[in-house]
């Protein structure tokens, strides 16, 4: 039976094994997959046991993306762009690194949340390795402007230079997001899966817009509270999940499992 796995610290709440699970019992096959933590500082070698015991495929999770990219010995283009990566899978050549992340997250947007983002004026929260998964992606929907807005303004401004060629994209510091109406709103920070409150300026979060946390269940409730208590619409990262689960699968597999009844399932749950 084919061995597959997702690391990250904390990973214990993770609905990654249920959902690959799940996506086995739809396609009629037959897979392991297991939740493993590895240490803060123990990424690599917890990675490196796992595949020198047979692991097949693995995702990453917090706070591990940067180092999955580099620990590979090849990588997609977009995980290259992104310069981090949230999926793994063992081929003849070595280690191969993806990042299947933006993927997910736009077809969460598009297809199950009916946003629509062409033309729409985005604001990104965070510029870490969640955030670099998915602005190529978003940009690539061709948004009318998608600004990066992080704590350490550097970070942001660096992170949107990288990206820069694919649309227009700026990045500032959380207390000079501009004065201006943003249609989307994407927490891709790490405060709800640490329980921290995320500090943006009123103006940020519009009436009509929608937040959107790309954590998800009770991690996302406070800042899904607060988005709705300022007359926005408000979804957590669950779809993301789901969607970037079954790019996932398809590249291990060679076949994209149906999303919409696990994702029914959870929602339900």
């Amino acid at each position: 039976m084919d061995r597959y796995a997702v690391f990250g610290n904390p990973v214990a709440h993770s609905l990654s094994p249920r959902i690959h699970a799940r996506f086995a019992e739809l396609m009629g096959e037959a897979i392991e997959y297991a939740a493993i933590l590895a240490p803060a500082d123990g990424f690599a070698q917890r990675a490196r046991e796992f595949f020198a015991s047979g692991g097949r495929g693995a995702n990453v999770t917090l706070p591990f993306k940067v180092e999955a990219y580099a620990f590979a010995a090849t990588r997609s283009d977009r995980a290259t762009l992104a310069g981090a990566a949230n999926c793994l899978h063992e081929r003849d050549e070595g280690l191969f690194a993806d990042n299947t992340d933006g993927a997910g997250i736009v077809t969460d947007l598009q297809a199950n949340l009916g946003v629509q983002l062409r033309g729409a004026n985005v604001l990104v929260v965070g510029a870490g390795g969640a955030a670099r998964g998915v602005i190529a992606p978003l940009l690539a929907a061709s948004p009318q402007r998608l600004v990066i807005a992080n704590r350490t303004e550097a970070t942001a401004r660096s992170l949107a230079s990288r990206f820069g060629a694919l649309g227009r994209v700026d990045g500032v510091s959380l207390g000079d997001i501009p004065l201006e109406r943003f249609d989307l709103v994407i927490n891709a920070t790490s405060t709800s899966t640490r329980g921290e409150p995320l500090r943006l300026p009123a103006h940020a979060i519009a009436r009509g817009a929608l937040a959107y946390d790309m954590a998800y269940g009770a991690a996302a409730a406070g800042f899904l509270e607060s988005a709705r208590s300022a007359g926005a619409s408000a979804s957590d990262g669950l779809g993301m999940l789901v969607e970037q689960a079954a790019e996932s699968y398809a590249l291990w597999r060679g076949r994209r499992p149906p999303t919409a009844p696990v994702l029914a399932e959870l929602r339900a749950a």
